[in-house]
């Protein structure tokens, strides 16, 4: 399943995604994975979350790029249950134009491998149009 958590820059999103992951070891018997643009959430997840920060990965500049490095971190831990993608247009050139087809994409992953996925998006409903509607929204 995708969830989202929608809402401007300094909204709550990801403090709210910091705290579902970190209570999320209670729940969750798999791995966690905490996918971020920086290192600087680093030190407020526990230690048991598996932190990712895209800054370590310049190279990775697009949709098809992203996936593929989904698909990299899933093939070195198979027992990952739950990954946070905080503020996804800020990691490569992804746009608005590309977020129908980035969820669709994270979508199938989800329901292939059974993962759950919270991806926090910096706009509004309207900004992101019709596809919204296809996933559950937290806030």
């Amino acid at each position: 399943m995708v969830k989202l958590l929608i809402g401007h820059k300094g909204s709550g999103k990801t403090k709210k995604m910091i705290d579902m992951a970190n209570s999320g070891l209670d729940t969750v018997k798999g791995s966690i994975v905490f996918i971020n643009k920086n290192s600087r959430l680093m030190y407020d997840l526990k230690y048991k979350i598996r932190v990712v920060c895209m800054e370590d990965f310049e190279q990775i500049k697009n949709v098809d790029e992203y996936i593929g490095f989904i698909y990299g971190i899933l093939s070195q831990d198979h027992d990952i249950e739950l990954i946070f993608i905080d503020s996804i247009l800020k990691h490569v050139d992804i746009n608005f134009a590309d977020i129908e087809d980035f969820l669709a994409r994270v979508d199938l992953i989800s329901k292939t491998y059974n993962i759950d996925f919270v991806v926090s998006l910096s706009a509004n409903r309207e900004e992101i149009g019709p596809c919204i509607e296809k996933y559950e929204v937290l806030n």
